[in-house]
């Protein structure tokens, strides 16, 4: 087994061991803390028949609320955690193709028989991928013509109160999150050399991020 496939089996594996138990009650506890999510999800401006796509879907609670408030889109997920899964598809049922693969290398040709995504999401997820500059950049590949990748996620913290900062950054690492203060500088390089067009927000306290990363509407 290559280097490669052999991180991407360990993340899988720890992902699963993470979630086994807690994606019974994920949904619930998240909302608290999970800020900026349905700000993304209103911000899709996503037109019926087109293909949108979640990227790290987990529990599949965005993309049910993305199908409700974007009627008659096509909707794709995927996720490397099975565990995650098997919520998401009890969430979406028949109203999404979903598939277990590496946000950092997946084939959406063979996973979904699509070439490119009208909207992309990555909402809290880069934060639990290690390679996740790989993640942003080959989500960014998969944009259709004029496709829109939208991501969420946690943000510096820096206008917390110190004591609630260091908290925060230390309950997070207790499952794997670490917090990506590269984020908007990363997204700008990759907007620069893949000639998209990037728009950032920064949440209340720098909580969240939220970057916009929109493709032309014909290749160059």
């Amino acid at each position: 087994m290559s280097t490669k496939a052999n991180a991407t089996g360990n993340h899988a594996a720890l992902m699963d061991s993470v979630y086994r138990g807690q994606r019974h009650f994920y949904d619930l506890t998240r909302k608290y803390y999970l800020f900026g999510r349905d700000t993304l999800i209103d911000g899709l401006d996503a037109r019926p028949g087109m293909r949108v796509l979640e990227v790290a879907c987990g529990t599949g609670r965005n993309l049910s609320k993305i199908g409700k408030k974007w009627p008659v889109v096509r909707l794709f997920g995927l996720d490397i955690s099975e565990e995650m899964l098997k919520n998401a598809r009890k969430a979406v049922g028949d109203g999404a193709k979903l598939g277990a693969g590496d946000a950092c290398s997946f084939d959406s040709q063979q996973m979904f028989d699509e070439e490119g995504f009208e909207r992309i999401v990555l909402s809290y997820s880069l934060s639990m991928i290690p390679d996740w500059e790989t993640a942003l950049d080959h989500a960014a590949a998969q944009l259709a013509p004029g496709g829109q990748l939208h991501v969420v996620d946690f943000g510096d913290l820096s206008g917390l109160p110190g004591p609630f900062e260091r908290m925060l950054h230390a309950w997070l690492a207790k499952f794997h999150v670490r917090t990506r203060s590269a984020l908007p500088s990363v997204a700008q390089q990759i907007a620069d050399e893949r000639g998209l067009c990037l728009t950032s927000t920064r949440g209340r306290f720098g909580y969240f991020q939220l970057h916009v990363l929109k493709a032309p509407t014909t290749s160059a």
